[in-house]
């Protein structure tokens, strides 16, 4: 049998989603509370990892097992196991064939940017801070350069492992709510540190200390080393996955 389950999880005091030997991970504490539920060994595929710090509303993972027990049973088996900062939203059977990673169409994130005088407090863990006044309309107008399908080696990190670089940009919006800046983003995939690496150049335009059309010149330059600064980790969450509506799965995850 194979499981979908949508996953959320506060990332600030973990080394990313990746399991490693010697540092915390979400994906080792979804195993292990998921392991003790089905009486065995688990071993998930997640739709696409994130870095350290980097939050998640909703990544999905599937796994295979052969423990028999009711959706609601795992939900809750696996929240009583998980710590405080990861939870289960849901659980559903899926077809053999469906792969969290490889079935999704699209993926989306949320880089939020907390933009006053005074640093922040209460969020400090959920957004970055830049106390220069930044031009949200114009950020907007900027990122509207990238999309299509690109080549976007210019926002790639070094050490990204993808084997290639050209990515389809589906949607990109920046706005301003009162104090913060919101900038959505949708591609069918991600670069490594792609759309950290973004939002440090929507800043510079932001600022004023570079154009509009910045933006277009870093994109077809593909050269990260003018580009901006990487953005800070805690400011950004996955808000999730889609996939084709075949696959059955919550409305939150399908196109």
């Amino acid at each position: 049998m194979r499981l979908a389950l949508g996953i959320e999880y506060d990332g600030t005091d973990f080394h990313g989603w990746q399991k490693l030997a010697d540092c915390a991970s979400v994906q080792a504490e979804v195993e292990s509370a998921l392991g003790f539920v089905a009486n065995e060994t688990v071993a998930v595929q997640c739709a696409g990892r994130t870095d350290a710090g980097v939050h998640a509303r909703c990544q999905v993972v599937h796994f295979d097992t052969e423990a028999q027990r009711p959706m609601r049973g795992w939900m809750l088996g696996a929240n009583a196991r998980l710590p405080d900062a990861i939870c289960v939203r849901w659980a559903v059977e899926v077809a053999d064939d469906f792969h969290a990673r490889y079935a999704a169409r699209a993926r989306r994130y949320r880089y939020r940017i907390l933009n006053r005088t005074i640093r922040p407090a209460l969020l400090h863990r959920y957004v970055a801070w830049e106390r220069a006044p930044l031009d949200a309309d114009a950020m907007h107008r900027a990122a509207q350069a990238l999309l299509g399908e690109h080549d976007f080696s210019a926002f790639r990190a070094a050490q990204c492992q993808a084997t290639h670089a050209q990515r389809d940009m589906q949607q990109i919006d920046v706005r301003r709510d009162d104090e913060e800046i919101i900038i959505d983003v949708r591609a069918n995939a991600f670069l490594h540190h792609m759309v950290r690496n973004i939002v440090g150049s929507l800043v510079a335009i932001g600022r004023g200390e570079q154009p509009e059309a910045w933006m277009g010149e870093l994109l077809h330059g593909r050269d990260r080393t003018v580009a901006g600064a990487t953005a800070p980790p805690q400011a950004l969450c996955f808000l999730g996955p889609l996939y084709p509506a075949e696959w059955g799965l919550p409305a939150e995850a399908t196109l």
